[in-house]
């Protein structure tokens, strides 16, 4: 009921009468009379989101711009300066806040390595948020090339290109912010996992797979926010490849089939459905995802390219051909606006 209405005059008695006879009549028609049906509630429409539109030329700049750098490995000048051209990206993209965070892990070799992983926030006071990861870091030595195998990487694809697609991503939160709060993760020292002598070998090595991930098992056991929790999370690793595919990798459906199924169908529905495989292939040993489900439970999702001729990742993986002449836009593109989907579509 609304605002109580008050008379302006004084009502006459047989008036008052009048109107208890009247609505008397109307309830013996009414008790009378059979019910009419109820009518069935219409079927609620479904909420349009407007996703904004993925610029491959722009994530292409954001993997030259890594690349450009050099190598990136931990502890090196050219890791501290990509960094630094991160944090500072990210602000511009305008982060609520960017955690720094530092320490140091011991590599395969037993070696101290430092690290610094960067978690950009947006909207930090929303309790219901969506983490978005990537790898920074970059392999210390081709150990998968018969050239300069002791020689670092570029990384362009293993490294760059997630961090790339993501970045674009993040170019559009100011404008026009997603319903849930963000959390992007760009994790540090992913990539310095044991030496491999052949196949396979290290990710499928269950001897030294606890050598790979440093970053985001470091931020497992001391994450930037206390007892922190996401919905769920996207992992992107390798996925800048040329002519890239991807199969809904083992590790995922087993941790987070319902990310899977979000994203295949973002993809199908953006039209990239060709790439996005409907097969589940097992060719991941350990990534991002798995230490960072092992650790807080949150359900990730990692989007990562396999090769039909290796039967695993793409044949520039550690190699010196991991460089900028082999990283696709239309992958990036395909990518890209695969996940932008995903992020706007969730309330």
């Amino acid at each position: 009921m609304g605002p109580e209405m008050k008379s302006k005059g004084r009502v006459r008695p047989f008036i008052a009468v009048g109107l208890v006879a009247t609505f008397v009549g109307v309830l013996v028609l009414k008790s009378c009379a059979p019910e009419a049906p109820t009518p069935a509630p219409a079927p609620e429409k479904p909420v349009s989101v407007v996703v904004p539109l993925f610029d491959p030329d722009s994530a292409y700049g954001h993997v030259a711009k890594q690349v450009a750098f050099g190598p990136r490995v931990p502890g090196s000048a050219a890791h501290t300066a990509c960094a630094d051209w991160l944090v500072a990206t990210l602000k511009r993209y305008g982060a609520d806040t960017v955690h720094e965070q530092k320490g140091t892990v011991t590599a395969y070799n037993g070696q101290p390595v430092p690290l610094r992983n960067i978690i950009a926030s947006w909207d930090p006071e929303k309790k219901d948020r969506l983490l978005l990861m990537a790898h920074y870091d970059t392999r210390p030595f081709a150990d998968r090339d018969k050239e300069r195998p002791n020689d670092p990487i570029d990384g362009a694809n293993d490294g760059a290109s997630g961090v790339a697609v993501w970045l674009e991503v993040a170019r559009h939160f100011r404008e026009q912010a997603p319903a849930l709060g963000i959390d992007l993760f760009f994790t540090d020292v992913e990539d310095m996992g044991a030496p491999n002598a052949g196949g396979m070998g290290a990710r499928h090595d269950e001897n030294n797979l606890e050598s790979w991930c440093l970053g985001a098992r470091y931020w497992a056991k001391n994450p930037h926010v206390p007892g922190y929790r996401a919905r769920f999370g996207i992992l992107l690793d390798m996925v800048g490849s040329t002519d890239a595919k991807f199969p809904r990798e083992g590790i995922s459906m087993r941790i987070a089939p319902q990310v899977v199924a979000k994203l295949w169908k973002a993809a199908a529905e953006a039209g990239h459905g060709a790439r996005f495989l409907s097969e589940t292939k097992n060719y991941v040993g350990i990534d991002d995802h798995l230490v960072v489900f092992e650790g807080t439970g949150i359900p990730v999702a990692d989007i990562i390219a396999w090769d039909e001729s290796s039967g695993a990742f793409p044949k520039t993986w550690h190699t010196h051909d991991d460089n900028l002449a082999n990283i696709s836009k239309e992958s990036l593109q395909a990518v890209g606006a695969t996940v932008m989907r995903v992020v706007w579509a969730e309330r």
